[in-house]
């Protein structure tokens, strides 16, 4: 029989399978048991081109993590939170069940290391001390991790009567099901007010 063009195997195929793996089964339903089981495959196969599912994690992260952007920081602290807290939640709200391995520290990977850097280090060229440069970039860590992770408009049912008589102040809430522009807006709001109380932070402390 002849051999295939292209090998049944190969990284970028195994990591494209996880991550829709991950999509879809969430990050407990993966292992590299299922994984093989899914690509057709031997699980012994895998461990010709990623070693442990550590490993496999950490290059779906630098996958998922590779449209974010810091480059912004060149205009000033602000425009460079702004640009850096929207790109990263889009990356992140992608891929919601992936947020869990990815909202650890920068650890050791190079990629993440570099983003951190890039972020400290536009803020402290700005004048912001190192601390607050710090607090700053976990402050817009945890804004973004907990946009991505979770839908406000998600969270009610679409059934009126869940609320009709029962709470007053809901009236409206089944209307809120499925609009996802609730949730951006809503990131939105917090991201200008965070800005906002920044910028009068910063006078403060330059002056």
């Amino acid at each position: 029989m002849a051999r295939p063009s292209s090998p049944l195997l190969n990284r970028d195929r195994i990591c494209a399978t996880a991550l829709a793996m991950i999509d879809r089964d969430g990050l407990d339903g993966l292992s590299m048991r299922r994984l093989a089981a899914e690509m057709g495959v031997r699980a012994a196969s895998l461990y010709g081109y990623l070693k442990t599912k550590e490993e496999l994690l950490t290059d779906l992260a630098d996958q998922v993590m590779a449209p974010v952007d810091t480059s912004g920081f060149a205009d000033g602290w602000r425009n460079g939170l702004t640009v850096w807290a929207r790109s990263y939640r889009e990356a992140l709200a992608a891929h919601p069940n992936l947020v869990p391995f990815l909202a650890h520290s920068p650890g050791r990977r190079p990629q993440a290391l570099q983003h951190a850097d890039a972020v400290h280090g536009g803020l402290t060229s700005a004048g912001w001390p190192p601390r607050y440069a710090t607090m700053i970039g976990a402050s817009t860590k945890y804004l973004v991790v907990g946009a991505a992770m979770t839908s406000f408009s998600g969270g009610f049912a679409d059934d009126f009567e869940v609320y009709v008589g029962r709470y007053p102040n809901l009236s409206q809430a089944h209307l809120l099901a499925g609009h996802e522009e609730i949730d951006r807006d809503s990131f939105e709001l917090a991201l200008t007010a965070f800005l906002n109380g920044l910028a009068d932070l910063h006078h403060q402390i330059s002056h």
